[in-house]
């Protein structure tokens, strides 16, 4: 019998704890200082370079179960990204936290540049901005990511003042020409990023991690996903992309007319936290269960159509959940 393909990630964890580099972190100052108050010392990471990963999706959806995932928030992100938006307000209405702290860090520094009195913890930032309406004017400025997957997907700034929906020109291309080779979406605009950005692109969101996803047909119908990330969370948050980008793709495979191929997780830097060795320690010695099936509303046949509602997972037994704390870097 073949092994559970969960073990790819599982041997992956093993593969950089027996053979990875230990590599610091860069930490602001504010940062660092918070770790010398709790008398900690700050995480290092311990990393590999260029391994890859695969699934196939006829196997079942690829949502790891030697501990439990957060699948409802997998899928609230990814539909928010699909909307285009760069506000952080629908996901926080739904209890969905993965971005607040990006927010949260613009309007902190500004408040401590220009008007500490209004400063905010990002506890009190999070509770103000889902007490207010969508459309108050401080929403929309403060909840403003500026810049995040969404956008780079289906709204890329162009040099002429257009928008450009990078995943509407693929969806669009698979159905006509099906063959070619050129369905690629980025997510790396150097004009967002570190010292290289224009004047007043600049922000508090951190280069993209998922670098830039590639769509292929093979075997006369088989759609294909492939994923470059040039950085890696093995730990907290690679199974959400493996999630995140399977789901994608059996989307897409809907909106196309095609069938779900292979999701194939190609990794640059990827890396766990030396916060994070007893958790994923653990984690390794368990025995994945069967992947669980992802039932998704036939009907729908446009990607900007899908909803909540249309997703049903299926047979999902997992081991308990594993918690790691997130390293907050502080900067780039």
């Amino acid at each position: 019998m073949s092994q559970h393909p969960e073990y790819q990630y599982l041997n992956l964890a093993k593969d950089i704890l027996k053979n990875g580099s230990d590599k610091k972190l860069f930490f602001t100052p504010e940062v660092l200082e918070e770790y010398k108050k709790k008398g900690e010392d700050p995480p290092f990471i311990r990393s590999v370079f260029g391994r890859q990963i695969r699934f196939d999706l006829s196997k079942g959806f690829p949502l790891l179960t030697t501990k439990k995932t957060f699948f409802r928030g997998i899928l609230i992100e990814l539909l928010w990204f699909l909307s285009g938006s760069t506000n952080i307000k629908p996901l926080v209405d739904q209890n969905v936290r993965i971005w607040d702290e990006w927010a949260w860090k613009r309007y902190h520094k500004h408040c401590l540049e220009n008007d500490p009195k209004n400063d905010l913890t990002q506890v009190e930032f999070i509770a103000k901005l889902k007490e207010l309406p969508e459309d108050d004017e401080w929403v929309k400025k403060w909840g403003d990511l500026i810049m995040v997957y969404g956008k780079m997907w289906r709204r890329w700034p162009a040099s002429d003042g257009r928008e450009i929906d990078q995943l509407g020109w693929v969806i669009k291309g698979l159905k006509d020409k099906p063959f070619r080779k050129s369905y690629v979406v980025s997510g790396w605009n150097p004009d967002f990023i570190y010292a290289m950005a224009s004047k007043g692109n600049v922000n508090e969101v951190p280069p993209f991690c998922h670098t830039t996803f590639q769509f292929a047909v093979t075997d006369g119908n088989k759609l294909n996903l492939g994923l470059y990330q040039r950085s890696a969370d093995l730990f907290l948050g690679v199974p959400f992309n493996i999630a995140s980008y399977a789901m994608l793709l059996l989307m897409v495979a809907q909106a196309t007319g095609l069938e779900p191929g292979e999701f194939v997780h190609t990794f640059g830097d990827v890396h766990i936290y030396s916060n994070h060795f007893d958790q994923i320690k653990e984690q390794i010695a368990r025995e994945p269960f069967p992947f669980p099936n992802l039932k998704i509303n036939s009907d729908i046949k446009n990607i900007d159509d899908f909803k909540f509602e249309d997703f049903e997972l299926e047979n999902y037994e997992s081991h308990p959940p594993l918690k790691g704390e997130i390293a907050n870097i502080g900067g780039y």
